[in-house]
């Protein structure tokens, strides 16, 4: 994606961030993406804008000087893809593929983790929304396309396709989370988004949608979060499965990591939903997968072992919960059992400390308090974390080890995804 332009000047492109869509990327790389030829005529202006202020910036990051033409520009938006202007688009490791079986639109969506699941199956994306600016920097290298940003406002919803077959969304889940201060709809900045989802069902009806979030939810106020929830996807048309908590690592990847889905069809389709049937633990005992099976194969960087003052302060730090009666602290995995949910924040790094006794070099490379610690205790990498979530080695991870952190701690674990999708896809027809 070199020829991506970056800059952020006051009149120029904004590429990341929840303002994104305002600046047109978003609406460029779905247009190339999807049918470009069926677009509603008041969105078309937005499209020449993009593809202007795309072109220019290219031409004058590749040092050209020379104005485009208003038939430059008219060529470049009825036939895109024969000028070989927006490869960066498309060289990308995971392309939508060439005969779709399905469409399928993506909100809140991270880093793609149910796109890759979804794609999997045959389908198309042909919608994505996620707020913060370094996931949408992720997801536009692994799929091409600029997810639009705010998904509250108007001007981010009105590109929604008129028509699509499901409606995938991990909406946030710190407002229900069994960590957190649980405020769920009092929480007015994540608990309320929830109620975007209900608004895109009930205009764009599609036959389907497939909700997940955190187990927390089900027991949140005594479970009237829940109900109140089911309450409102019934209302909005929908016949909805009875939800089920399942854990990601009875579907192929070693972490403990459990989840609420929600899976709903539309009512005219007459589909019975006790046709419907979660997907029966594909691993489980002597046959489920071990942390050492996703490990790095090598020594790596001594910036992930833990120096001597952060292990004693781990240490302190338990012991006082301990003596409170608490079950707070570090946690060291056994490499040939499964990991503790990865999670954000500090705590879900320290719960997956693990012994690795191949580093060679102590030599600190980031600034350290004390020296780096013999007993080989260092943290997980993003890559092992990555593939805790079942994302391929290809999958490419292009902002910093915090961000990374912080998107696989927040997206959702494919492999379980995947499975249940499929049953949802089968009883459709779709697959």
């Amino acid at each position: 994606m070199s020829n991506f332009p970056e800059e952020i000047t006051e009149d120029g492109l904004r590429i990341y961030g929840e303002t994104s869509y305002e600046n047109q990327i978003a609406v460029l790389s779905h247009y190339l993406h999807n049918n470009h030829e069926d677009v509603e005529d008041d969105m078309k202006q937005d499209i020449i804008i993009a593809i202007r202020e795309f072109l220019s910036r290219k031409k004058f990051r590749q040092g050209k000087d020379e104005e485009l033409s208003d038939e430059d520009i008219w060529l470049a938006t009825e036939s895109p893809m024969q000028y070989n202007l927006f490869d960066d688009f498309f060289k990308v490791p995971f392309p939508a593929p060439e005969n779709p079986k399905f469409t399928f639109i993506d909100l809140f969506a991270g880093i793609g983790g149910f796109r890759i699941a979804f794609q999997n199956l045959g389908g198309k994306c042909v919608y994505s929304s996620e707020f913060d600016a370094k996931a949408q920097e992720s997801y536009l290298a692994n799929y091409g396309e600029m997810p639009f940003g705010d998904i509250t406002k108007e001007s981010t919803k009105k590109y929604i396709p008129k028509d699509f077959d499901v409606l995938c969304g991990g909406f946030p889940c710190q407002a229900f989370s069994l960590a957190g201060r649980r405020l769920g709809f009092k929480d007015e900045t994540r608990g309320t988004l929830f109620f975007e989802i209900e608004a895109i069902l009930r205009r764009h009806q599609p036959k389907a949608f497939f909700l997940e979030n955190v187990k927390g939810l089900a027991i949140h106020d005594k479970g009237r979060t829940l109900k109140t929830i089911l309450e409102h996807l019934d209302d909005a048309g929908y016949d909805v499965v009875p939800p089920q908590i399942l854990n990601a690592m009875d579907y192929g990847v070693p972490q403990h990591r459990e989840r609420i889905y929600i899976i709903g069809f539309r009512k005219d389709l007459r589909i019975n939903i006790a046709d419907f049937h979660y997907p029966e633990p594909t691993t489980t005992g002597d046959n489920r997968p071990k942390f050492r099976d996703v490990m790095e194969k090598e020594e790596v960087s001594v910036k992930y072992y833990l120096s001597t003052t952060y292990v004693e302060t781990l240490i302190r730090h338990k012991a006082r919960h301990e003596a409170a009666g608490h079950g707070f602290g570090y946690k060291i995995i056994d490499i040939d059992g499964v990991a503790n949910a990865i999670v954000v924040g500090g705590m879900g790094r320290e719960c997956n400390l693990l012994i690795d006794k191949r580093l060679t070099n102590f030599t600190p490379v980031t600034r350290i308090k004390g020296e780096v610690n013999r007993e080989g205790i260092r943290k997980m990498t993003p890559r092992e974390w990555a593939r805790l979530q079942g994302f391929p080695d290809t999958f490419k991870i292009v902002v910093a080890d915090a961000s990374a952190y912080k998107q696989f701690g927040n997206s959702v674990a494919i492999p379980a995804i995947q499975a249940t999708a499929e049953k949802e896809l089968q009883l459709l027809g779709l697959i």
